[in-house]
């Protein structure tokens, strides 16, 4: 072990009392995203490389924050002068990404997913619990928007009583080329998944995915829309209507119906007009107008907590490996059109 993987592990351990040193790998359109965030926004944070593939995009979004280009994310990895990465790569590319910054002892916000399996995913919780600290975060940004923050306060009081029903829509106006049926499920349900273990505190133990009629603005073969339901261990059932080509928008609403009331979250309520036309409000046209905020917060909790020592301030590689579980039982749910169990094991 060179002495600067030394010093890197000792101060990941330790926490640091200057400015995080950190490096972006994937700069497409979350990653470059995110470069400008810890530029110009994250406090405590130094944006001191980017990595991506295309070598073109990589040198120009190295010169658009002045920070240095490496082609090669393994080298910003292993680079004793980044302190840790973010990982916004394609979803194949995590397994080994995240495993890397394991053995190098660095911290690591990751997109999600955590990795693109359950069994990939279960092997970097293993390996970041035999280092016997918290190194990786991974990116579900929900937990960082205020509605849900107050809506899963909500049900931890248990003002309204027992959650009985959680009911979500996730729109998106177009795909992306080559979108699959499989992806509503673990692209966007994932999200879904996420939120609804933050908000019950519940595990989820079974999923059925079902297939109503197709939009006539799904290309050829895509499934658009699926509804979800998701069983919990505590008894709650929650159903999502997944519509990825509604055209007009995106939309991300949940209501809880519990015992004694409901709660709704994702209305846009300020934007709400009353005019002699009528009433309505405005629609976000993309996630990141809906939850950039959470996306600042995410980001900057999670420099505070890697600079404190904590290390982590949010969901770690149990709720990476979780929602990987739920999503792949989902997309077997969708081919055979049965419900499937989830069996997540023992936590260790």
């Amino acid at each position: 072990m060179s002495t600067a993987t030394q010093t890197t592990r000792h101060t990941a351990r330790e926490g640091y009392d200057r400015d995080l040193r950190v490096a972006v790998l994937g700069v497409g359109m979350m990653g470059q995203d995110h470069a400008r965030r810890l530029a110009r926004l994250t406090k405590g944070a130094e944006l001191v490389a980017v990595s991506d593939v295309d070598a073109a995009r990589t040198d120009a979004v190295a010169a658009e924050f002045g920070v240095r280009a490496l082609h090669d994310p393994l080298a910003a990895v292993e680079d004793p002068d980044v302190d840790a990465v973010v990982v916004a790569t394609p979803g194949f590319t995590h397994e080994d990404l995240v495993l890397r910054a394991l053995g190098a002892g660095k911290h690591v916000l990751c997109e999600k997913p955590l990795t693109t399996s359950p069994e990939t995913s279960r092997k970097v919780v293993e390996a970041e619990h035999a280092l016997g600290r918290r190194l990786v975060q991974v990116g579900f940004m929900r937990r960082f928007d205020a509605e849900h923050e107050q809506l899963r306060a909500l049900v931890a009081s248990q003002e309204l009583g027992r959650p009985l029903f959680l009911h979500s829509v996730h729109r998106n106006a177009t795909t992306p080329p080559n979108f699959s049926s499989e992806m509503l499920v673990l692209d966007s349900v994932v999200h879904e998944v996420d939120a609804t273990r933050f908000l019950l505190g519940e595990e989820i133990t079974a999923i059925t995915v079902l297939r109503p009629g197709r939009t006539s603005h799904a290309p050829e073969g895509l499934q658009d829309p699926q509804f979800v339901l998701m069983e919990t261990e505590g008894g709650t059932l929650v159903d999502v209507e997944v519509f990825v080509n509604t055209t007009f928008g995106y939309e991300v609403r949940t209501e809880l119906v519990a015992e004694r009331g409901s709660a709704q979250i994702g209305l846009g309520v300020g934007l709400v007009r009353h005019s002699a036309a009528g009433w309505g409000g405005a629609i976000a046209a993309d996630f990141k107008q809906r939850f950039g905020a959470a996306y600042d917060t995410e980001f900057q909790r999670w420099v505070d907590a890697v600079r404190s020592g904590a290390g982590v301030d949010g969901p770690g590689v149990w709720d990476g490996y979780a929602a990987a579980a739920v999503c792949a039982a989902g997309v077997e749910s969708l081919r055979t059109g049965r419900r499937v169990e989830v069996d997540l094991g023992a936590r260790p």
